[in-house]
């Protein structure tokens, strides 16, 4: 028996990259998982390779149920539909991962004094709206359980600043969702529901091999800056989620953790 058998877990921007290997370790500890993405078919889009035909028949190849659902997390008719396709195939819902985001928008800079009205609010969309219609969407079935347990991702870049000012919108999306997680913990605290935060420091991803290096992310100087003298690896972000989903972290809620390698030691 996994620690997670018989939970029921949805998981936004799950197709590939971070939020892939989010759902694989839910699904690794017993976990049905449900895995939603914009495009389902992410992963082959960027490169990378996956270990079955789909995310959805990798998480079941640890014996749990899984459901696929593709869908703009920004809209809430399509947040609705997620929520009301999971009830129906599982009937509860105990694990809300809210990982859907995006760094950069096409067409844009990503200075502050660069972003377009159209990408800052597609990227308050896509990382800070979403986030908050789910938590909001979720949170009468958990409430109805009397628990559960919701995991925002929001970013060192949410911390503090990366080189010359990048990623201005991002990183300002980003710490709305750790204001919003710490919010969330207070409002649903008494109703046995625990909201905590992630918030990744640079991690060997595929999507992080295809940025633009003018963007300042990912070169050999953020290493040295980082006390452990490495990026981050997906299992390193699956660790902290499976302590945030399961009975070890019981008392924890309100918190934003960050897992940088020690990068926040020197913020700068």
């Amino acid at each position: 028996m996994g620690a997670l058998s018989g939970k029921v877990a949805i998981v936004t921007g799950a197709a590939r990259g971070l939020g892939r290997a989010y759902a694989l370790r839910l699904a690794k500890l017993g976990a049905n998982v449900v895995i939603s993405d914009l495009n389902l078919g992410a992963a082959a889009r960027i490169g990378e390779k996956l270990t079955a035909e789909s995310v959805m028949a990798e998480a079941e190849a640890f014996g749990v149920k899984a459901l696929d659902f593709e869908g703009d997390m920004r809209d809430p008719s399509a947040v609705r539909g997620l929520v009301d396709r999971t009830l129906e195939v599982f009937g509860r819902i105990d694990i809300l991962v809210n990982n859907a985001g995006v760094a950069v928008a096409r067409g844009s800079g990503t200075l502050a004094t660069e972003t377009t009205s159209e990408a800052f609010d597609y990227l308050i969309g896509v990382n800070l709206k979403s986030t908050q219609l789910c938590c909001a969407a979720v949170a009468p079935t958990m409430k109805a359980q009397r628990g559960g347990v919701i995991v925002n991702i929001s970013s060192q870049t949410g911390i503090s600043l990366l080189e010359g000012g990048n990623l201005a919108v991002y990183g300002a999306a980003k710490a709305g969702v750790a204001y919003l997680t710490r919010t969330l913990a207070a409002e649903l605290g008494p109703h046995g529901i625990r909201v905590n935060a992630i918030a990744p420091g640079i991690v060997e991803t595929e999507r992080l091999k295809r940025l633009d290096p003018a963007m300042g992310v990912g070169t050999p100087q953020q290493i040295e800056a980082i006390a452990l003298k490495r990026f981050g690896r997906t299992e390193d972000l699956a660790n902290v989620l499976e302590f945030l989903t399961t009975d070890l972290s019981g008392y924890v809620t309100g918190q934003v953790i960050s897992v940088c390698g020690g990068a926040v030691l020197h913020p700068n």
